[in-house]
This record gives C-alpha cells, structure tokens and sequence, in this order.
C-alpha cells in the first residue's frame, strides 16, 4: 500500500487528519554527510567497502543560508555503501553557513538525509507545503556537477526533528543507488521520543511507538557485560526505516557516549550481513572494534538477530551497526 494511501485511510478511520507526504519521501536518495577533512576518512570507508567513488575538488554553490545569499565552496566526494548514496561534503572554513554550523555543533556526522524530486516544481511545491506548516528553508544552494546545476533545498527541521529533511532537484535525475539491499535503517539517538514523533506526524510522516527494550545478559560494551534497558521505535518509510532511541545516562552505553559527543542526530547505519563473525573481523582488521554488541528474540530462531556496532566514530561521526537477523 502506497503512503499517501495509508494517510489518507488513517485520517478517514481516526479523525485526525494531517497534512500529507509526497511520494518521494518512500525513497532516500542520499545522506549529506558533512566532515572537517574528507582526506582523513575516505580511505577508511574505502576499505570498508565504499564503490563507485567520485571527487569534486573545490565546487562553488550560490543560493541562500537562512534567507540570506550564500556563495559556498566545498570540496566533495561521492560514493556507494550498498543501497545508500553517500556525498561527504567538507565546507571551506571560516564561511558563514548551515554546513560548518553543522560542524561547529556537532562535530562530524550526518546532517541530512535527501529525497529525490522530479521537478523543480515539485521541490517549489514542497517548500510551499513545509512553509504553510511552519517549517522553513534552513538552505538552498546549486552546484554545478559534472556540468549539470544541482539544487539542494534543506529545511530547519534539525531542532525538533533531529536531523536536516533535505530534497535534490537534477535535471535527467540523480545517479541511482545499487539495488543490494544493504543498508536496512538509519539510527537517531534522541532524548524525548516522543516529541520527535509528534513533531514528524505533524509534517505529514509516520509517527513512531516506543518499546522498551530490558536488559539481555549477552549484551556487551567493550567487551564487558551490559544490562541495558532503552527505548526504541521504528518509523518506516519506503525501503530504509528509521530507528529512534532514547537511552538511559547509565550504565555506559554507546548511545549516551554518542550523546555527550556530538548531541542529538544520526549515530548509526544499519548493515546486514549474512556472516555477523566474519564481518565484524573484517572492521576489526582495519582498526574498527567491536563497540557495542547485543542480540533480539530467540537467538538463531526466526524473528531474531544478533548485533555489532563497529568503533567508526572515528573517520566520520557515524558508527556501523552490524546486522545478522535470522
């Protein structure tokens, strides 16, 4: 069932009709992922299997930052993790604008997750629709890629909403993603769930129910055991879904650590991989350890799974959650 259908059929059953979402937002184009030094990180996401891999040196955007005019230079490079385009973007320093804000704040990472539109139109349509909700534009730049103008619009989305909703208009249409399934979710570690879902359900989206996770004894934090009781609920949206957490401050958890690091937003990716041992060695190898490790169900039964969240904190802000479901 399309989304706009299920709105629409759960405004008409409870009464409590919402705006709507295009149906773009059923498929994630891109993250933007910003970072102090590409340099420094690329060569880590290359051996971990980044493809598909393509340098911009010095790219010149003109548009606006908070409804000011913006002239902004990057230096950019993109790639494939599986089914998820990647465009690391490092703004120049000491330019005045919402990606080295980004940074200032938060440190590498992140900063918005990008939906396809098929017309210039329809992003203009969509500014009108997020403006008659109350939600601006944060920024609007065009690059010129590979001799084609770029636009990207990012609305101010990032306080409530905790990371930036982004659009892209390319004219003959953004180079796809490859069709393996590999990335499953995106995870957001936030401190008030429900205030978020609350906040997305007003735009239009899939709100999100919390479960509460209890505490396994084959959890780990650094090799040693953790009794961890969090939050969690999935908001699911085309093919990627959104993982939302809200952990305790204790016992030490990947969670809070990423919290105290670089504030509310994106902390993981989600990958699955058919031989967790294997996979998790392979990071392991490359200087990425074990983080965090834990399981869900009846371990090896189906409806379960096992877990790693892989230490790549480090070369960019994201860590990789290793996924075996069964």
């Amino acid at each position: 069932m399309k989304l706009l259908h299920c709105l629409t059929v759960m405004c008409i059953l409870t009464g409590t009709c919402r705006a709507q979402v295009p149906e773009y937002y059923q498929t994630i184009n891109r993250v933007t992922w910003v970072s102090q030094n590409i340099d420094a990180i690329l060569p880590a996401w290359t051996a971990l299997g980044m493809t598909d891999i393509h340098k911009y040196a010095n790219i010149k955007a003109t548009g606006s930052d908070h409804g000011k005019p913006a002239t902004i230079y990057t230096w950019q490079v993109t790639g494939r993790l599986g089914n998820l385009t990647v465009n690391f973007l490092q703004p120049a320093e000491g330019q005045l604008n919402s990606y080295n804000d980004f940074l200032e704040k938060h440190q590498d990472g992140i900063f918005s997750v990008v939906h396809e539109v098929p017309t210039r139109a329809a992003m203009d349509q969509e500014i009108q629709r997020m403006a008659s909700l109350g939600i601006g534009v944060l920024q609007q730049v065009t690059f010129e890629i590979a001799h084609t103008p770029v636009t990207y619009t990012y609305f101010d989305t990032e306080s409530q909403g905790k990371y930036v909703l982004g659009l892209v208009y390319w004219p003959g249409e953004a180079p796809q993603p490859s069709e393996q399934q590999t990335v499953s979710h995106v995870g957001i570690v936030v401190r008030d769930a429900a205030a978020v879902s609350a906040f997305w359900q007003k735009l239009g989206f899939p709100g999100f129910a919390l479960e509460h996770a209890t505490p396994r004894d084959d959890s780990r934090y650094r090799g040693q055991p953790l009794l961890l009781a969090f939050d969690v609920g999935f908001q699911r949206i085309g093919s990627i879904s959104y993982e939302w957490i809200q952990p305790p401050p204790m016992p030490a958890n990947i969670y809070e650590d990423f919290l105290k690091r670089h504030g509310e937003g994106v902390q993981h990716i989600g990958m699955l991989v058919g031989d967790l041992p294997k996979a998790a060695a392979a990071y392991e190898k490359l200087g990425f350890p074990v983080w965090q490790a834990g399981a869900w169900g009846d371990i090896g039964k189906h409806d379960s799974g096992q877990y790693n969240y892989m230490d790549t904190d480090k070369v960019g802000g994201v860590s990789v959650e290793l996924i075996h479901a069964y």
